[in-house]
């Protein structure tokens, strides 16, 4: 992946898909700035919860940003 934001939809998966897909997505993350997940608002907040808990924890993430209702960025590298 050589996109300098990787943008991922996870409506309608539960939070083990949606971690799954994420972390597939970090694994191959060469030269990726940000990983912007859509994880939706009104379905409940499980999964936003999970990104902002689990993967500010991970190796590689200097942080995890609100952008807006229904979307989080994990953050990989400064501009």
């Amino acid at each position: 992946m050589n996109s300098a934001i990787i943008e991922i939809d996870v409506h309608n998966k539960s939070c083990a898909q949606a971690r799954a897909m994420i972390s597939a997505i970090l694994y191959k993350s060469k030269g990726v700035y940000r990983i912007r997940v859509i994880h939706g608002c009104h379905g409940g907040t499980a999964i936003r919860d999970m990104i902002r808990t689990e993967f500010p924890k991970r190796k590689g993430v200097i942080r995890v940003e609100s952008v807006g209702e229904g979307r989080s960025e994990i953050v990989l590298r400064e501009y």
